[in-house]
């Protein structure tokens, strides 16, 4: 009998970022799908949490810090995985974010805190996690992108920019890696519902947003996660240096207005 599609079992992922939101998503959905799920996360008890939620259903998850960004360090914990696991297919840069700034404020210490955590790391974990993914002729590694890194946002230059790179190294890296049945995709997330957090979650905040998104809301973590689980699976086995954007027609219109003039919103 024929597995059914988006069948992971067997798989080892590392999903960074997985305690909450978006990564806790990704977790969810690989574990669902039969994977052993790594949640790296930098607060351990939100993680723990989530581990033993899903190990009550049946799920293999497990914790590790994610706590130092520098190459030795990543390297170390993707090794640390892969022999405690005997194997290493799946690995999810997720964890993202940045101290917002003004380019007139940004200063040394946020552009290097921002470079590190969405594009550095991004390459680093690629490089630690490529001789495990060889040695089974087949590996995926994805990056939570965002829709940033094509547009802009007041305050947020540095991000675009970190973004916008971690695109263009998906692009290189899957060139490099295509004949060891490596790929390298990621999802350019728009702008994601995350109750509780953030300015964008006030109700009224919200309501404004919304008004200029074509589709009428903003997304769900799943949203990303759903896609995040095709591009780890066997069905994207042909699919490498993309990015699915996913978000809900935001970076369509030429302008706010073009969304009012249509639907009168």
């Amino acid at each position: 009998m024929q597995a059914p599609p988006f069948n992971l079992d067997g798989r080892v992922a590392i999903v960074t970022g997985g305690g909450r939101g978006i990564g806790a998503a990704i977790v969810t959905r690989l574990a669902q799908a039969g994977a052993t799920a790594v949640i790296a996360n930098r607060t351990p008890d939100v993680a723990e949490a989530l581990a033993r939620e899903l190990a009550a259903d049946g799920r293999t998850v497990h914790c590790i810090p994610f706590d130092k960004l520098d190459r030795s360090s990543l390297r170390a914990m993707v090794d640390d995985v892969a022999a405690r696991c005997g194997r290493l297919d799946i690995v999810v840069h997720n964890a993202g974010g940045c101290p917002w700034a003004s380019l007139e404020e940004l200063d040394e210490a946020k552009l290097d805190e921002t470079l590190a955590l969405n594009l550095n790391a991004s390459i680093w974990l690629a490089q630690a996690a490529i001789p495990h993914m060889r040695a089974n002729r087949y590996g995926r590694i994805l990056v939570t992108s965002s829709v940033s890194a094509r547009v802009a946002m007041g305050g947020g230059a540095h991000y675009s920019a970190a973004k916008a790179g971690a695109n263009a190294f998906i692009r290189g890296a899957a060139f490099e890696l295509a004949r060891d049945g490596i790929t390298v995709n990621g999802v350019e997330a728009g702008f994601i519902e995350k109750p509780g957090r953030g300015t964008m979650s006030a109700p009224e905040n919200k309501a404004k947003l919304e008004r200029f998104i074509p589709m009428g809301h903003m997304g769900s973590a799943d949203d990303i996660a759903c896609a995040m689980l095709y591009l780890a699976s066997a069905e994207a086995r042909y699919v490498t240096g993309q990015t699915i954007v996913v978000d809900g027609g935001s970076t369509l219109p030429e302008t706010g207005f073009a969304v009012e003039r249509q639907w009168g919103v």
